[in-house]
């Protein structure tokens, strides 16, 4: 029998790489704000938390602020922002693997649930997951912790410690802790491996390589 028998995934920094379309639709919020940043570096810490988190604690965005900030977004990641991304090399020979070795998939994401689907099947990625748990668009669930939850409740037959969380950022892990739950922490993405460790991730692996092999000896 399988040490675990589901497996929620992150999407941004964990399935692929986002960080030309989220950061350039970040750049042209604030520049609608007034704000000119340049160097799309400097934006990389909107990827992976909610967005309305990251404009309040980055640039000190009120309510008001931060709902004008994420419709400016939208406008430009709706267009073309969502393409702007790329797989992370071997994700679909891994989700293939997992399927075959009778593995249930899911993606648990901050991003809207509308935006992860369009992603999904941009990348022809949609048959490999069973449910897709993400956010709404007025920007409830929208932490990890209640996105985690939404997917767990999904599949309310399979008990706890029969799921696993796979994400690059603290807020994976944390989210994993708030609902009992393993979790590995993948370091090819946006987050350190200090922030992993830190936040007392399971397992921690560097690679899609090193994901396969974990979740081989895992299953």
């Amino acid at each position: 029998m399988k040490k675990y028998s589901v497996v929620l995934f992150d999407l941004d920094g964990t399935l692929s790489d986002p960080k030309i379309g989220i950061t350039k639709s970040v750049q042209y919020a604030l520049q609608k704000a007034g704000i000119e940043v340049r160097n799309l570096d400097e934006l990389e810490s909107f990827i992976g938390p909610p967005l309305q988190v990251s404009f309040h604690e980055i640039y000190g965005f009120n309510d008001v602020q931060i709902e004008q900030a994420i419709f400016n977004y939208r406008e430009r990641f709706t267009e073309k922002g969502m393409f702007e991304n790329k797989l992370y090399e071997n994700i679909p020979a891994l989700l293939a693997n997992l399927k075959h070795q009778g593995y249930i998939l899911a993606i648990a994401t901050s991003k809207p649930t509308v935006f992860a689907e369009q992603i999904l099947q941009h990348f022809n990625l949609e048959h490999y997951f069973d449910f897709v748990a993400g956010s709404n668009l007025d920007g409830t669930r929208s932490a990890k912790g209640e996105v985690i939850t939404f997917a767990r409740e999904h599949f309310s037959g399979v008990n706890i410690d029969q799921f696993i969380m796979i994400g690059d950022r603290k807020y994976d892990i944390v989210g994993a802790h708030e609902n009992q739950m393993d979790s590995i922490g993948v370091t090819y993405g946006y987050g350190s491996l200090e922030e992993l460790t830190d936040a007392q991730a399971t397992y921690i692996v560097n690679s899609v390589n090193e994901l396969q092999e974990l979740l081989n000896r895992l299953g």
